[in-house]
């Protein structure tokens, strides 16, 4: 059963051992985990399934490199509402969820509603992006699109705190 409220799951030092080297490969073996983090194969198990159960551990995924399936362009969008009523916030949240190339949504304060993070193959794919998902919505007052020309850093790892 998954823990889904805010408050912080209580972590010791093998379960942040555990996060950091999961962080780093999620499709090691339970055996070559264990290894890593100097705990038993049934311990190490054991702490997954605690973690996944309260849900420290979100998902396990496969990062794909866009660029190798020909999607070449990133774009980062400003959205600003008419209305930013907390049902209209969430009509909008709710009707990104589905959009496969919307990778992150963000409610964001001061400045616009929303960061949105997208991917696509191109610039018709942005503008077919654009008017299926932001400016057919009746309550889109702006769209701003910021592209990007070159990535520094990309991770998706964050800080494990310690005790």
């Amino acid at each position: 059963m998954r823990d889904n409220n805010a408050n912080p799951v209580d972590l010791d030092d093998l379960d942040r051992r555990i996060l950091n080297q999961l962080q780093h490969d999620c499709a090691l073996t339970n055996q070559e985990l264990a290894a890593r983090v100097h705990a038993s194969a049934p311990t190490c198990l054991r702490r997954v399934r605690r973690l996944v159960e309260t849900g420290v551990i979100a998902r396990q995924v496969a990062i794909l490199a866009p660029e190798k399936l020909g999607s070449n362009l990133t774009a980062i969008v400003e959205i600003t509402l008419d209305v930013q009523a907390a049902e209209k916030l969430e009509a909008f949240e709710r009707s990104l969820v589905d959009e496969p190339a919307v990778l992150q949504c963000y409610r964001v304060s001061t400045g616009p509603d929303f960061v949105v993070v997208a991917q696509v193959r191109d610039m018709p794919a942005y503008h077919a992006l654009v008017h299926r998902a932001f400016t057919a919505q009746a309550n889109v007052r702006n769209v701003r699109t910021f592209f990007s020309v070159h990535r520094a850093k990309f991770d998706t790892r964050i800080e494990v705190p310690d005790a």
